[in-house]
């Protein structure tokens, strides 16, 4: 019996090596739109491999790390000086400055366009102000467009100004917030914009963004530079730029901050 089924185990281990020929592909199957590549056409090239994480916050093998909590040095302020945040227990803090907030923004030293970037944040748990005045901060993209960061738990806002909203455009679907003192995640897709040579829009930029796990925005459509009590318009820019971490005046917390930069679509 056990000679049998060593036997059987041989048989299918052959099978599963040596696929049928045609489970490779088929060059008389139709032409997929752009005329290049047949329906299974066997000399369409392979995805590249790519090693995932051992969980979903954790960095695959082609993640740029920018923040694993040991060094600011991915980072400096907005005029070019050192990263300034508080550095302590794996997490990087907005300081508690004199002065107008926004001052001590940070911005990364690479630059980005498309891409898929994590990011875990935490506001703060003694909870103080309301609204906008809440651990407010925001995930400036190309230094253009904002993902905003709020403390959103139990907290009443303009909708377009909330935990995840496309600021000052388009509200969540759905508010995923944790409550303060917990982490949380965003995971966002972006699409960077395309101009002429004119500096025209020839295609908006667009962002996927999952809050908690949860998508709250869906392949939305920006309208452009997004600003406080501004209707958004677009501004001819580079194809890559850096992001920016916002400073509001709240000692919000950030975290696990990685990005994989993402190639055009192969057509």
């Amino acid at each position: 019996m056990m000679r049998l089924s060593l036997m059987t185990l041989g048989i299918s281990l052959l099978f599963a090596t040596q696929a049928p020929a045609g489970d490779l592909g088929f060059t008389d199957t139709p032409m997929l739109p752009g005329g290049k590549w047949h329906v299974h056409d066997p000399a369409r090239p392979h995805p590249p491999l790519v090693t995932p994480g051992k969980t979903a916050s954790e960095a695959p093998s082609d993640a740029i790390i920018l923040f694993n909590g040991t060094s600011l040095d991915a980072f400096t302020t907005i005029d070019g000086k050192p990263a300034d945040w508080t550095l302590a227990d794996g997490s990087m803090t907005v300081p508690h400055r004199d002065g107008p907030h926004g001052d001590g923004s940070l911005t990364t030293k690479d630059a980005f366009g498309d891409m898929q970037l994590h990011i875990e944040f935490r506001e703060p748990a003694a909870v103080s102000g309301t609204s906008q005045n809440r651990g407010n901060s925001g995930v400036i993209i190309m230094g253009q467009y904002e993902v905003q960061v709020l403390d959103s738990y139990d907290n009443l806002t303009y909708a377009d100004g909330q935990a995840s909203a496309v600021y000052a455009w388009k509200p969540p679907l759905v508010n995923a917030s944790r409550k303060p003192g917990d982490w949380q995640t965003y995971d966002i897709i972006f699409e960077r914009p395309h101009f002429d040579s004119a500096g025209k829009v020839i295609r908006p930029a667009y962002v996927t963004v999952l809050h908690n796990g949860v998508l709250t925005q869906n392949h939305q459509e920006i309208l452009g530079k997004t600003d406080w009590k501004t209707l958004a318009t677009y501004h001819p820019h580079a194809n890559a730029l850096p992001f920016t971490l916002q400073d509001h005046g709240s000692a919000v917390s950030y975290r696990n901050i990685w990005v994989r930069k993402l190639a055009a679509q192969e057509e």
